[in-house]
């Protein structure tokens, strides 16, 4: 439990993190949305808080409109003599037509002899299931595990999304303008109003997605923290405004983390296409080539830094590759201390004299040993995880330091104890940070 402080006082607190559209593949922003919200609710745990992580599946709106038009045309195309071409701004990926002959495997064209609505309808229930069972399984592999999946159709289904907007009514936050309903959103920081419900009767994304905040709020959470990418800054003001205008102190209690766009290198040069479907690369094949331990480590970077994920480095064996070098720095402190206890000298339970640990390998390697809490209440305070990243580094390199300048086999009794327990201390401390990270912690390399 070392490292482990109260200093989050056990506030309630949700992490909602990825939330990637169910309509196609994750991608590298979702990649690294993962390892930075993974991180930093586990940063948030060690630091005193009462974590939940979250997942909002956006299965419903244009989106999802979209979704079942790009299926129903490439299901037609699969059967009829002159189908119909998929509009621009359609879905045109290739995961899209492997649903299609999906479907068209189990039922044939059965399809092609309804109305166009009751086609579409068929194929998303069939489609979105499996998408959704995917992004899961790809998340579980990725060792990002969720308290809950929420879906966004379950707001319209309870009638929490035209809540919201006879609430905002109720208080004199709306108008009426051209048939659509907007809200006051100038009053409240936004820099311009919003559109609540549409001329069609149909209720905006934006309003949904203050209907799932409140729900949050409603839920009991002292605080909430989104992960968003950097292209949502704009959202930022207006979403926390709407907290706002509904009393429930968005300035204070809704904290916006925005994470900039990552760059794939390989050989110095800029990496876009996968090689199996010619597309951007998705987050199951990035999983498939390079070790899930490598992808967490280098995505959870600084959050406002613009990275570059190196794949060459992350597969790489030896020091120059992070990962490699702090999990080296674990799996040689078990051989030390396995090699040790079959010469008969074990991690003594008790007291040592420590004052034998006198050399600056030594206390350089204690000094750090001592700011592990510091680092992660740190990270906590500032919703940037990377602290962890940085110190195991630190860490590693004064453990390998003082693993290079100090004996411990062959000495006196006295200083193979003191040593030992130094270096079982290190050991422990390297495998909180790797479980914080959660990254695996091997015993031999």
């Amino acid at each position: 439990a070392y490292g482990r402080s109260d200093y989050g006082n056990h506030r309630k607190v949700m992490v909602e993190f990825v939330s990637a559209n169910p309509t196609g593949p994750m991608h590298m922003g979702n990649a690294r949305g993962g390892a930075l919200g993974d991180c930093l609710a586990s940063v948030l745990d060690a630091a005193g808080y009462d974590v939940w992580r979250e997942f909002y599946v956006n299965d419903a709106g244009n989106q999802l409109d979209k979704f079942g038009l790009s299926l129903s045309i490439r299901y037609q195309q699969l059967f009829a003599e002159n189908p119909p071409e998929l509009p621009e701004d359609s879905y045109h990926g290739e995961d899209i037509l492997d649903l299609a002959k999906e479907y068209a495997k189990e039922h044939g064209d059965e399809l092609m002899h309804v109305t166009e609505e009751e086609r579409r309808k068929a194929l998303v229930g069939f489609g979105l299931p499996k998408n959704i069972a995917k992004m899961k399984a790809d998340m579980e592999k990725y060792r990002v595990h969720y308290d809950r999946w929420f879906l966004e159709s379950d707001l319209h289904k309870d009638g929490e999304v035209m809540a919201v907007v006879d609430y905002l009514r109720d208080r004199g936050l709306t108008y009426e303008k051209d048939g659509a309903v907007w809200y006051k959103a100038t009053e409240f920081g936004g820099e311009k109003d919003e559109v609540l419900v549409r001329a069609n009767g149909n209720p905006t994304y934006f309003t949904a997605d203050i209907a799932y905040h409140k729900n949050k709020f409603d839920r009991g959470f002292d605080l909430l923290i989104d992960i968003w990418g950097s292209d949502h800054h704009g959202h930022v003001a207006r979403m926390k405004g709407a907290m706002d205008a509904l009393g429930l102190d968005g300035t204070n209690r809704l904290d916006i983390v925005l994470m900039q766009l990552v760059k794939l290198v390989r050989d110095g040069e800029v990496v876009r296409m996968s090689k199996r479907t010619g597309k951007t690369i998705s987050l199951s094949d990035l999983l498939d080539e390079i070790p899930v331990d490598a992808c967490r480590y280098f995505f959870n970077a600084k959050p406002d830094t613009q990275m570059e994920f190196d794949l060459g480095l992350a597969v790489r064996e030896d020091s120059e590759n992070p990962i490699y070098y702090i999990q080296y720095a674990h799996a040689r402190i078990c051989s030390l201390l396995k090699a040790l206890e079959e010469e008969g000298h074990s991690v003594k339970p008790g007291a040592v004299d420590l004052s034998i640990l006198s050399s600056d390998a030594e206390h350089a390697l204690i000094k750090e040993l001592s700011s592990f809490a510091e680092e992660i209440r740190m990270a906590a305070r500032d919703y940037d995880p990377s602290y962890i990243n940085r110190y195991l580094m630190r860490l590693a390199a004064a453990f390998h330091k003082f693993y290079n300048a100090c004996r411990i086999k062959g000495e006196d009794e006295a200083v193979i104890d003191a040593r030992l327990k130094l270096a079982s201390a290190t050991r422990q401390v390297l495998a909180n940070g790797l479980t914080i990270l959660g990254l695996s912690k091997p015993e031999k390399m």
